[in-house]
Formats: structure tokens, C-alpha cells, sequence
């Protein structure tokens, strides 16, 4: 089987500023929820089977507690804001497996989720969509890729140290400029082997950003990778197309769903 993990944060800016080209300012209330909910049934109708969705429930997370100066939710747009919770639920009405981050984010649940199927055997392979540096750092050799839609490139770890210098697992470092950061990481390896010349005064520094780009994967998320199988919209979907303005995708869950109910029950045939 293959496993198929979606950075749902940002789909949903994606779709929200996507958008903004062409509704002449007006946002839709779920003008990027649906587009989300289109982008991922498009994928289980061209016979994705497992799937799941990250997203930020809140902003913040234990890497504000670890430096001030990390991103929140200030500035964010409130007409995109509004679409995160809705998308979630939406998402699971529609079927699909979908883990809100509190404390950890929507990455930290892609790793993780990247993690847990890489170690089962009956996984083949596993694709994360995002184009997020961060998420590089996931891949294993041409097993875990990373699908980037802005530029349709699939990285696997060859891809991966061509774009950034370095293998994947040492993505995770900040400060020195990404030209002397891949050359010394290249050298020394991990961060904790430099020779305590190379990075002085900033050594501590240089750790912080280091444990603040080094995505957790020990998040709660599913016992077996079958909870990721998608078995069709529950029954609440009907009235989140309805509420979203967008009863085609009720319809096109269900001839799916059907579709794949009946490739599952035929019989081969001999030949």
C-alpha cells in the first residue's frame, strides 16, 4: 500500500490565496475549505487508498515556549482563520483521517505520520505533499518522498541533498547561511560534532534553532496505518456540502466510494 500525508495548513492558504485573484476581495466563508476538500478527493479518485491531513489547530506550540521570536497567529487574515476549525471537521465528515495540532504542528504530525509508516512493512510507499523545507528532513532514499505542487517535483534523499546541499537528516539547522551551513554540515555532520572553534558565541544559538527546526515525531496520531484507509463520507458530510454550498462533492464521494466498493468485490478473472 501506499501512504499519502497532506500539509493542510498549507493547502488551506493555498486555496485561500489562490482565491484572492479572482473573488475581487469577496472570501467565501468556505471558499478555501472546499478547495481543500476538492484538492484531496481528486487524489482518492485517481486511487489514492490511504490518506491523512495535518493541520495547525492553534498557531502556537512548545517552540513559542522555547523562543519568543517564533511565528503565531498574529497577522494571520480572519477570513482564513476562520476556515481552519471548519476544515477539520469538514475533512473528517468527508471520511478522511485528520489530526489537529495543539501543542506540536501540523509538521511534527507529517513526520510522525511519515515515521510510523516507514516502519511498516506492508508500506511501500509513502509521499508527504508540502513544499516546506522543514518536512525535507523526512525523507528515506526513494521510500518517504516529498511532493512539492508549487513545482511538481518529487524529492527523494538524492533530490533532497541537490536542492539543499545536504542529506535530509541534516536539514535541520539555521544562522550561518545555506551555503557555509551545508559546506560545514558536510564536513563535521550534526551540529553537536562541530569543533567548538567553528560556531563560538554561537553555539548555543545555533542548537536552539536547531531543536526549533527539528520536526517531533512522536505525536499521537493512529495505532496502524489502516486507520488511514479511506472507507467513503460519513453521514454528517451531506450537511457540510450543503452548509459549504458545494452538494458536488457529496455526489462525487459517493460515485467513488462506489466505484471502490465494486473493484473490491470483483473476482479476477482467469485468463
Amino acid at each position: 500500500m501506499n501512504i499519502d500525508l497532506i500539509d493542510g495548513t498549507y493547502e488551506l492558504y493555498r486555496q485561500f490565496f489562490g482565491l484572492r485573484r479572482f473573488n475581487q476581495g469577496e472570501d467565501r466563508p468556505y471558499g478555501a475549505v472546499v478547495g481543500v476538500l476538492n484538492s484531496v478527493l481528486e487524489m482518492i479518485e485517481r486511487d489514492v487508498t490511504h490518506v491523512g491531513v495535518a493541520t495547525d489547530h492553534v498557531i502556537e506550540s512548545f517552540r513559542n515556549d522555547l523562543w519568543p521570536g517564533y511565528k503565531t497567529g498574529e497577522g494571520i487574515e480572519p477570513a482564513l482563520l476562520a476556515q481552519f476549525h471548519p476544515l477539520e471537521e469538514s475533512l473528517a465528515a468527508m471520511g478522511v483521517a485528520v489530526w489537529p495540532m495543539v501543542e506540536l504542528e501540523a509538521d511534527d504530525a507529517l513526520a510522525t505520520a511519515a515515521r510510523l509508516a516507514d516502519e511498516d512493512e506492508r508500506v511501500e510507499l509513502v509521499h508527504i505533499w508540502t513544499p516546506d523545507k522543514d518536512l525535507a528532513q523526512c525523507v528515506r532514499d526513494n521510500r518517504v518522498l516529498q511532493v512539492d505542487r508549487k513545482t511538481k517535483k518529487v524529492r527523494g534523499a538524492v533530490e533532497v541533498r541537490e536542492k539543499f546541499g545536504v542529506l535530509p537528516q541534516l536539514i535541520p539547522i539555521k544562522g550561518i547561511g545555506a551555503v557555509g551551513a551545508a559546506r560545514l554540515l558536510n564536513e563535521h555532520g550534526a551540529i553537536e560534532d562541530f569543533p567548538a572553534s567553528v560556531l563560538g558565541e554561537q553555539r548555543d544559538a545555533a542548537l536552539l534553532f536547531k531543536r526549533l527546526a527539528t520536526l517531533r515525531t512522536d505525536a499521537k496520531l493512529f495505532g496502524d496505518v489502516e486507520e488511514l484507509r479511506w472507507m467513503g463520507p460519513t453521514a454528517s458530510f451531506a450537511e457540510w456540502t450543503k452548509r459549504m454550498g458545494a452538494p458536488k462533492l457529496l455526489d462525487r464521494s459517493l460515485k467513488v466510494l462506489s466505484r471502490k466498493l465494486v473493484k473490491s468485490s470483483a473476482t479476477p478473472t482467469e485468463s
